[in-house]
C-alpha cells in the first residue's frame, strides 16, 4: 500500500480544551484520512493531555499515532520526534491549540503538486485577538520564491512541506532555543525550495489566543531570549545569499520585525543588562545595514536602527514607551513641514543634544493620501472628473494639486491642471479632528483634442493620476479605487470627432484595482463588437422597394451622421444612407435602403461607422422585388455572395427574355 500524502505533526503540551478541537479537525479534512497519518506528541503535559490523546487515538486507531516523552521545555524535541516518525509525502505541523479549515490540506496539496512546489502556505485567520500575518495573502500565487513575494514575513512552520526537501537538508529543529527555533527551520526551507505556493482564498490555519496566555510566545518574556537565535538567522542569511536586492529583501523582516520585538522587552530588564542587550544587539544588525536599505524602511525603523547602532540607551527607551502610547492610542504622530519635506515629530526630532539626522524622521515617501472620485464622465471628447484628495497630516493649505495623465507604454506624460474645491468639515472623522483638510476638493476635465500642450493625445493607454500637494509637499496617486456608490466603473465608449478624424475613446476602471484608464485608439476595448445588424432582412411594409434593416450600437455616442450602410458595385459605385431616425436607449436602429436609386449592378452592403465595418446578414430567402423606371421593368433580388459579403442585384428586366419565359 501507498504511503500517506500528508503526515500532520502536533506538538502537544497542555493544550486542553483546545486539543480536541485541532485533533477533530484534521480528522474532517476533506483530503480523506486514507491520505493522512497524524503524529502527536505529548511533550509531558500535566492537564489531562495525555489521557485525552489516547481516548482520540482510541476513536481513530487507523489515523492518530500518539507519543508520550518527558517535557523537552519547547516545541523543538517534540516536532523532531514526530518528524522521525513521519512517512507522508509531505508535512504539516499544527499547533495543539490551533485548527484547520475543513479543505485546508486538500487544497494545499493540490497547489504543490499542480506546480511542483516544495512548501505551500495557507491562508491563517487570528482567533481570540491573536494577530495573524497577512501581507502574504492578499492573492493566490501558484509559484513564486522568497525574494519576489511577502513570504518570509511568516517564519512559523505551520505550513505544507515536502518531506523529501526536509529530508534531504536534515531539517531540524534546535533544540537549545526556546523561542525563534521555528525560523531557523523555515528560513532554510524557503531558501532551498524549488518553489513556494500560497492558498490565499480560503482560510486554511486558525491561529488561535489562548484565554490563560499560554502560547509560548506570549509566556516567554525577556530580551536575552529573543536575542538568540536572531544572530543564527543573520548568519543564515549571509552564508546562504550574496549582497544585493535578495539579501536586502530579507534582512527587511529582521531590521523591523525582530528588531522591535527584541527593544519591546528590553524596558523590562535591570540597567547593566539593557547595556549589554544594546551593545549585542547593534553587533549583530550591524552586517544587514547598510545606507542604500534605508530608502526601503519606515521612519521608526530608521530611528530605532540609529539609536540601537549609536547605543543611545537612554533615547532607545524613550522610543519605547513612545511606540507603546502610540500603538494604545492609535493616534497619528503630527508632522513638521519644512523645505518641501515632512518629517514625523518622533521623539528627539531636532533635538540638539540627541543630534539625531533628520533622514531618520523624513516620511515623505510614505505620506498616506486620501482620495475618493465623485464624478468620473466621458462627454463627447472630454474626461470630466471630480473629488477630493489630500495628504494625510498634511493640511490643505497652499495647495497645488495637478491632474497627471501618463501613457502606460511609452510613459509620456502631461500635467494639467485642476480648480480646487472647498471640503469644509473633511477630515473631522480622523485623527480626533487634529488635521483639517478643508481645500482637498477638485474639479478636472481633460479634453483629448487639446491634452497634450494644445495638441490631441496619441493612442494608446493613458492612466489617471493626481500629485497631491499641499505646503509644497507633493505626492502622487492613481485615483478610481475609492469612489461613491453612483460613480461606475464600467467601461464607456464614444467615437468622437468626424469624417476621416473619427476616434475611440473609453473611459474605464483597471482590474482589479479599479483606478480609471482613458483608452485611445482601441488599445482594450474595440468599436467593432459594439456594432450589430439583425439578421431579419425585409422589405419595408410601407414601402415594398425599401430594404429594411434593423441594428444596434452600443456605443455610449457617436456622430449619428456617420452611422450609416454603404452599398458598392464592385466598379467605384457607392451610395451611402444614414440611420433612419434616433437609436433608442438600448442602441437599437433601423436602416432603409431604397433600392430604386441604385444603378444596375451586384452590389454588396455592410454598416459603417467610420473605419469600422459590419457585415450585412444573408439575404437567402428575400423575395424580389419590382418596380418601373422611366416606364420600364426594373427588379432587385439576392445575388451570390461577393466576397465574403451578402450582395444584392439590381438590373432592368430584359422584356423579350421575360416574354419568352412566359410563353415557354
Amino acid at each position: 500500500m501507498p504511503g500517506p500524502t500528508v503526515s500532520v505533526i502536533i506538538a502537544a503540551y497542555n493544550a486542553m480544551p483546545y486539543l480536541t478541537h485541532c485533533i477533530a479537525s484534521v480528522a474532517d479534512q476533506t483530503i480523506g484520512q486514507d491520505r493522512l497519518e497524524v503524529i502527536v506528541v505529548d511533550d509531558g503535559s500535566t492537564d489531562g493531555t495525555a489521557a485525552e490523546l489516547d481516548r482520540l487515538a482510541g476513536l481513530h486507531p487507523d489515523l492518530l499515532r500518539v507519543f508520550h516523552q518527558a517535557n523537552s521545555g519547547g516545541p523543538s524535541a517534540p516536532r523532531n520526534a514526530g518528524l522521525d516518525h513521519a512517512q507522508g509525502e509531505f508535512v504539516f505541523f499544527l499547533d495543539a491549540d490551533d485548527h484547520l479549515g475543513p479543505e485546508a490540506l486538500e487544497r494545499m496539496v493540490r497547489m504543490a503538486e499542480e506546480n511542483e512546489t516544495d512548501v505551500v502556505l495557507g491562508k491563517m485567520v487570528g482567533v481570540g485577538g491573536r494577530g495573524a500575518p497577512t501581507s502574504m495573502f492578499k492573492r493566490n500565487q501558484p509559484r513564486t520564491d522568497v525574494f519576489s513575494s511577502r513570504v518570509y514575513w511568516t517564519l512559523n512552520p505551520m505550513k505544507l512541506f515536502r518531506r523529501s526537501l526536509i529530508e534531504r537538508l536534515q531539517l531540524r529543529f534546535p533544540t537549545d532555543l526556546a523561542i525563534g527555533e521555528d525560523q531557523l527551520f523555515v528560513g532554510a526551507a524557503y531558501l532551498n525550495a524549488s518553489g513556494i505556493s500560497v492558498v490565499a482564498d480560503y482560510d486554511c490555519l486558525f491561529w488561535v489566543r489562548r484565554e490563560d496566555e499560554g502560547n509560548i510566545t506570549q509566556r516567554l518574556k525577556g530580551s536575552e531570549r529573543r536575542l538568540r537565535f536572531l544572530p543564527r538567522m543573520v548568519d543564515l542569511i549571509l552564508d546562504n545569499v550574496p549582497p544585493g536586492p535578495g539579501r536586502d529583501h530579507l534582512a527587511h523582516r529582521h531590521l523591523t520585525v525582530e528588531m522591535q520585538h527584541i527593544l519591546n522587552h528590553l524596558s523590562y530588564e535591570p540597567r547593566e543588562s539593557q547595556e549589554k542587550t544594546l551593545d549585542r544587539l547593534a553587533e549583530v544588525v550591524e552586517p544587514l545595514w547598510h545606507d542604500e536599505l534605508d530608502g526601503q524602511l519606515s521612519a521608526m525603523a530608521r530611528l530605532r536602527l540609529h539609536l540601537v547602532r549609536n547605543r543611545m540607551l537612554d533615547e532607545v527607551l524613550g522610543l519605547i514607551e513612545f511606540e507603546r502610547e502610540l500603538s494604545r492610542t492609535k493616534k497619528a504622530t503630527p508632522l513638521l513641514i519644512d523645505g518641501g519635506r515632512a518629517y514625523a515629530r518622533y521623539p528627539y526630532l531636532r533635538d540638539e543634544s540627541s543630534a539625531v539626522p533628520d533622514s531618520c524622521y523624513d516620511v515623505t515617501s510614505q505620506l498616506g493620501i486620501r482620495h475618493q472620485v465623485t464624478r468620473a464622465e466621458l462627454t463627447g471628447t472630454e474626461v470630466h472628473l471630480a473629488g477630493h484628495a489630500y495628504l494625510h497630516r498634511v493640511e490643505t493649505q497652499d495647495v497645488g494639486t495637478e491632474l497627471v495623465l501618463r501613457e502606460r507604454d511609452s510613459k509620456t506624460e502631461y500635467r494639467l491642471p485642476v480648480t480646487h474645491t472647498a471640503t469644509p468639515g473633511l477630515g473631522e472623522a480622523e485623527d480626533d479632528g487634529r488635521f483639517v483638510y478643508d481645500l482637498a476638493g477638485f474639479e478636472a476635465v481633460v479634453d483629448i483634442s487639446t491634452a497634450a500642450g494644445g495638441a490631441p493625445l496619441g493612442d494608446g493607454l493613458w492612466d489617471i493620476s493626481l500629485a497631491v500637494g499641499a505646503q509644497g509637499v507633493t505626492r502622487e496617486v492613481r485615483i478610481g479605487s475609492k469612489r461613491t456608490g453612483d460613480v461606475s466603473g464600467e467601461p464607456t465608449t464614444r467615437v468622437v470627432g468626424s469624417g476621416q478624424d473619427l476616434r475611440a475613446v473609453t473611459l474605464y476602471a483597471t482590474k482589479p484595482h479599479g483606478n480609471f484608464t482613458v483608452d485611445l485608439g482601441e488599445k482594450k476595448h474595440r468599436v467593432a463588437p459594439k456594432l450589430s445588424l439583425g439578421k431579419n432582412v425585409r422589405w419595408a411594409a410601407d414601402a415594398p422597394t425599401e430594404l429594411e434593416l434593423t441594428g444596434r450600437c452600443t456605443l455610449a455616442g457617436f456622430p449619428a451622421a456617420e452611422l450609416g450602410i454603404t452599398l458598392s458595385d464592385g466598379r467605384g459605385g457607392t451610395r451611402a444612407y444614414p440611420v433612419h431616425g434616433t437609436p433608442d436607449q438600448d442602441g437599437r436602429f433601423t436602416l432603409r435602403v431604397p433600392v430604386t436609386d441604385l444603378p444596375a449592378g451586384v452590389w454588396t452592403a455592410e454598416l459603417r461607422l467610420g473605419p469600422w465595418r459590419c457585415a450585412l446578414p444573408s439575404l437567402s430567402g428575400l423575395p424580389a422585388v419590382k418596380w418601373r423606371r422611366l416606364g420600364l421593368p426594373w427588379y432587385a433580388k439576392p445575388a451570390p455572395a461577393k466576397d465574403g459579403k451578402a450582395a444584392l442585384q439590381v438590373a432592368r428586366t430584359d422584356l423579350v427574355k421575360a416574354l419568352a419565359k412566359r410563353l415557354g
